[in-house]
């Protein structure tokens, strides 16, 4: 089973590889919303790497996505983001 973090790494080479292709954002998001369900990266997640890999924002002003534990039970859990510190 694939720990969350390499679930993140997918999801960015995913939407890295669909950004190249020139998908939406939107486009981008709704694909892997059906392929990864409840697991999914939030759209503006979506959005704010779809700016990076077309090299229109730098990387340091985006967030870290990461994964915490929901309620008692380990196999759960949900990605959230959080704001880069300088």
């Amino acid at each position: 089973m694939a720990t969350s973090n390499d679930l993140l790494i997918k999801q960015r080479s995913v939407i890295e590889f669909l950004a190249a292709e020139g998908c939406s954002a939107a486009n981008i998001h709704a694909r892997m919303k059906i392929a990864y369900g409840e697991m999914c990266i939030s759209d503006c997640a979506v959005r704010k790497w779809v700016r990076i890999f077309k090299g229109e924002a730098p990387e340091r002003q985006f967030c870290v996505i990461e994964s915490v534990r929901v309620g008692p039970f380990p196999h759960r859990s949900r990605l959230i983001e959080r704001k880069l510190t300088a």
